[in-house]
């Protein structure tokens, strides 16, 4: 996976450090000294995730990070502050300003690689997801849809799954003290269970349970239809650097080091909460407004229509972040000959069948439309 990463510090050897491990990894890198020059960076580059120091001299971390989740067409930008700071009142004060996560100087090189591979895979599925209701919106087809600041975390449905009880009553307390619904379950099929009865907006995984193995449970999760787009939050043993990295990898969205602090716990499951709501509020948002209108009947692909509009939003989106885009155009040798032979159902038929193999080749991010008769274009970003 590539990205364009910001890295902002005022101390020029730190920069360098960071730019060489990630170079190193095939990131592109652009760097900032200041504050202010990052905001510049990112209005003229637009990266794709930053790196953030927290003790600047003219603006520090903080400001920084209230000033990107205050601008609308930034507000969606991942941000890792990277701090020498410990103490637990910095890093909440961190996540209310925005900040998604922190990594302690020295910076370990795992923590950093997988912390960003998973922040930038988040950001690649909500931009499309706004890319995509974004040409509806230009067809007139949809409303605006609400902004991520416009969320609220009330009332949420969590599910908490521990095996002792103890940890699980715990965070069970708090976050019913936060005015939210909140189910504990012991197992991993208990949970399975309960995700394909309930819609929740937040699963919690301790990983030190011993009967089940946690790390199962969240690749589970990720690929079971109802929990899919539910963000998973573990709380891991500090330290527990190797089974970190490898939630990350398996999709969990965000961790809890132990011993729980209470305004930490509330700080990340209000972030993640608000972040699935608006991303729930964009598909369905979506999905109403092509439903009837943007879609080929026969095949379930987008139609010519659809694909005019979104092609050349992507073509404008590739030139102003200046990545690559994809654009396959195919066609169904000799097609006249099967309807001449077998009949125009047999056509529709190998019609259907070419568009569903087409598109279980493409990923979720690409595009597929049924251009004529029986042409396809792919349109795949990034690629």
């Amino acid at each position: 996976m590539t990205a364009r990463v910001l890295v902002v510090d005022d101390v020029a050897r730190n920069v360098r450090l960071l730019e060489a491990k990630l170079s190193a990894e095939y990131y592109e890198v652009v760097t900032a000294s200041s504050g202010a020059e990052a905001l510049t960076v990112i209005r003229e580059r637009q990266p794709d995730i930053v790196l953030l120091d927290v003790m600047m001299p003219d603006m520090d971390g903080f400001e920084v990070c209230e000033k990107i989740r205050a601008t609308p067409a930034w507000m969606h930008l991942p941000v890792v502050m990277v701090t020498a700071l410990s103490d637990i009142e910095d890093k909440v004060r961190g996540l209310q300003a925005g900040a998604d996560d922190f990594l302690t100087k020295p910076v370990d090189d795992q923590s950093l690689f997988s912390r960003v591979r998973s922040l930038v895979r988040l950001k690649q599925i909500t931009d499309e997801l706004r890319l995509r209701l974004e040409t509806s919106n230009q067809l007139g087809m949809a409303d605006e849809a609400a902004s991520l600041a416009a969320q609220n975390a009330n009332d949420a449905a969590i599910l908490v799954v521990e095996e002792a009880g103890l940890l699980g009553e715990r965070l069970q307390e708090i976050l019913g003290a936060d005015g939210n619904r909140v189910s504990l379950t012991n197992s991993a099929p208990e949970a399975m269970a309960a995700v394909n009865g309930v819609g929740f907006d937040l699963v919690l995984v301790c990983l030190d349970m011993v009967g089940d193995d946690p790390l199962r449970l969240c690749s589970q999760l990720r690929g079971n239809e109802a929990s899919r787009h539910v963000p998973i939050l573990i709380v891991v043993e500090e330290g527990d650097k190797d089974r970190l990295a490898k939630a990350l990898e398996l999709g969990v969205t965000d961790y809890l080091t132990r011993p729980i602090e209470a305004n930490e716990l509330l700080a990340r499951a209000r972030t993640q909460i608000k972040r699935r709501r608006y991303q729930v509020g964009l598909r369905e948002d979506y999905e109403r407004s092509i439903a009837a209108a943007l879609t080929d009947h026969l095949t379930g692909c987008y139609n010519r229509r659809y694909l005019d509009t979104h092609l050349a939003g992507q073509v404008s989106h590739a030139a102003e972040v200046h990545k690559d885009l994809a654009v396959a155009v195919l066609d169904i040798d000799h097609f006249k000959l099967v309807n001449d032979t077998h009949g125009h159902a047999a056509g529709d038929q190998v019609l259907k069948e070419v568009a569903a193999r087409i598109q279980g080749a493409l990923r979720n991010v690409d595009v597929l439309a049924r251009f004529g008769g029986e042409e396809f274009v792919a349109v795949m970003p990034d690629a």
